[in-house]
């Protein structure tokens, strides 16, 4: 492949690239940085992955399910922002950068996207990729802080490359916000492998979850953004229609306590199954998987599920609808209870409809959701953007 001889790169080397993400807590940036680190064509390219540290309330991804993933820990990078540690992760991305001399420097989520790209600019590194899994663009800080984001974000799309988006809904978010140009932008859809084939009655016994019962699942950060809270308040009126079901939390987080005890009265309907090292049984055991968020980029969550062949519910935000078609694949719904009760009943109560929905998830996510294709069509941008 030629490249563009410029700093830091030489017409015949393999290309190298720089993957930088806050932390690896188990969610779709991780999974997403895990796969892409591993699996670019190795003759082409070599990547390394810069991370920061998880908090004590998250499920390290590299721990739990990738232990032997490469990873640089950068000190300094994590989840809070604070001008000192902010520094110190500035500086060891800038050292990492001498060392590696990297063609490409691709960012992931937020922080690492702002630390890293002037990381990148000060090295000039001549090719900066910044991926929007999502944005916190709303409903995640206050109002002075989410426009400092704003302008800060609108600066550094100036610097940058190529942005990508993981889905039409969250690039036409940012370009609304005035964040980046149109002809920056490229979606690039997440992608997940396929789902291992697991019983249902043995998931359910490995999660000791009754056999024949409906089960609605979630999986996920408990965190205010997903508003779990929303899920709850849903689940005590599908239980007014259908009292033997339940609904599975697979996850933990900051809200695990207060959730725990707000899910009291609904007994044992609700279950905390705290994180798990493999997905495949959660989605194996579920009758549909829920999201009742207020912002999403494209949840990973309802991509897995899909692949497994279990329909989902979700509310309408970021991209979700661009994963689950509503009336086909499951439920898209707006962001209150009410609704999310009534798209969940109506799954739990038609079975036929629950199968042909779950039926047609499995062949629309390995069309367009597999590895293959996340792999692809970041060659193909790295390529495009290294070609004189």
């Amino acid at each position: 492949m030629a490249v563009r001889v410029g700093h830091f790169v030489s017409e015949n080397d393999t290309v190298r690239v720089m993957r930088i993400i806050a932390r690896m807590n188990v969610g779709g940036p991780a999974w997403q940085s895990s796969v892409l680190t591993r699996g670019l064509d190795a003759d082409r390219f070599e990547t390394r992955l810069l991370i920061g540290a998880t908090t004590d309330d998250e499920a390290d991804f590299v721990a739990l399910r990738d232990p032997s993933l490469p990873v640089v820990p950068i000190r300094g990078l994590g989840r809070s922002p604070g001008l000192l540690d902010d520094l110190r992760a500035i500086f060891g991305i800038c050292r990492e950068i001498q060392r590696f001399r990297p063609h490409i420097v691709h960012t992931h989520t937020a922080k690492a996207g702002v630390l890293g790209r002037i990381a990148a600019i000060a090295s000039r590194v001549p090719i900066r990729v910044h991926t929007f899994h999502g944005h916190v663009l709303r409903g995640y800080f206050s109002p002075l802080v989410t426009r400092l984001i704003r302008i800060v974000e609108r600066l550094l799309a100036r610097s940058t490359t190529a942005l990508i988006s993981v889905g039409k809904q969250v690039q036409d978010d940012l370009l609304a916000y005035g964040i980046g140009r149109p002809e920056a932008y490229v979606v690039v859809p997440p992608g997940v492998g396929p789902s291992e084939e697991v019983e249902r009655s043995d998931a359910r016994r490995m999660l000791e979850l009754p056999d024949c019962v409906p089960v609605a699942m979630f999986v996920g950060r408990l965190t205010a953004i997903k508003r779990v809270d929303r899920l709850l308040e849903a689940f005590a009126l599908v239980l007014e229609r259908v009292p033997e079901a339940i609904l599975a939390i697979a996850g933990e987080g900051d809200l695990l306590d207060g959730l725990r005890i707000e899910a009291e009265p609904l007994g044992e309907s609700v279950r905390f199954l705290g994180w798990q090292a493999e997905v495949s049984p959660l989605y194996a055991a579920a009758d549909l998987v829920v999201i009742s968020s207020d912002n999403e980029g494209m949840p990973v969550t309802l991509i897995e599920a899909a692949m497994a062949g279990t329909p989902g519910v979700t509310t309408d935000v970021g991209s979700a609808a661009e994963v689950v078609e509503d009336g086909v694949t499951g439920r898209v719904v707006s962001a209150d209870a009410a609704a999310l009760a009534k798209a969940m009943t109506a799954l739990f109560t038609d079975e036929d409809a629950r199968y042909q929905m779950g039926e047609q998830a499995a062949v629309r996510a390995k069309k367009y959701f597999g590895v293959e294709r996340l792999v692809a069509d970041h060659e193909r941008l790295y390529e495009r953007l290294l070609t004189p």
